[in-house]
């Protein structure tokens, strides 16, 4: 898997580059400030503009090659251009994304380890995930807002490093996903996403710098999907 440019550079969401190949309404560029989604994450949104005009970016599309932006009208890109993210949706997609993760590590640590069978951030300002938990506790799970608005409140610094994917995959926890796992990077390494203090898992999304940027939480729902299945659906309080 290549590293994405907003995996080293989150905070810089616009950026000059060069046209390295391109088609009527797609264009694939030298580097990109986009992300293009996964791991229940929605891709960014955003423009690229170049001596043409402006024009929509609608979906990215991963490749060998690099990340192709697929456009919203079929127009030729050419040269230089300037990529820019639209701020208002990537933060929100790191305020969801660094709950999810704080939802994930209290039920984890409470119990047993349960493992995530799903998840997925939404454009409306939720996200539901989904656990491997045999046995059905509704008012434990609805109470889960108390000590996630908790972590909110501490405001702890969130950080992401590399370690060596073997190293990864024999520290218990770093992966938690029942079925699927982020890839490994081409240099063998897998990328780490650490909440101070609380936890640490693998993770190639994108993320807030600390807690206390996100917005207190209320649990909305929760769904038992199976026997062992337990579906936790979260918005913000406000």
């Amino acid at each position: 898997m290549p590293r994405y440019f907003c995996q080293d550079h989150p905070d810089q969401l616009e950026l000059e580059a060069e046209v390295v190949d391109a088609r009527p309404g797609a264009v694939l560029l030298a580097q990109s400030p986009f992300f293009p989604g996964g791991g229940g994450q929605l891709a960014d949104r955003g423009t690229i503009a170049w001596s043409g005009g402006i024009v929509g970016v609608e979906r990215l599309e991963p490749a060998g090659e690099g990340l192709w932006h697929v456009l919203a009208e079929p127009v030729t890109v050419q040269g230089t251009v300037r990529a820019k993210v639209d701020a208002e949706f990537r933060h929100l997609m790191c305020e969801l994304h660094t709950m999810a993760h704080v939802l994930n590590s209290i039920v984890y640590r409470d119990f047993g380890g349960a493992l995530l069978t799903g998840a997925q951030l939404a454009e409306d300002g939720t996200f539901r995930v989904d656990f491997d938990m045999p046995g059905v506790y509704p008012d434990w799970l609805r109470s889960l807002d108390g000590p996630m608005n908790d972590v909110i409140r501490q405001d702890l610094p969130i950080r992401t490093f590399s370690m060596p994917w073997t190293e990864a995959e024999a520290i218990p926890g770093m992966f938690r996903s029942k079925s699927v796992s982020p890839p490994p990077q081409e240099d063998g390494t897998v990328r780490i996403v650490e909440i101070t203090g609380l936890d640490r898992q693998a993770c190639g999304g994108t993320h807030l710098a600390s807690t206390g940027q996100a917005r207190p939480v209320r649990i909305l729902k929760v769904d038992n999907k199976g026997k062992r299945n337990r579906r936790i659906r979260v918005g913000f309080a406000d």
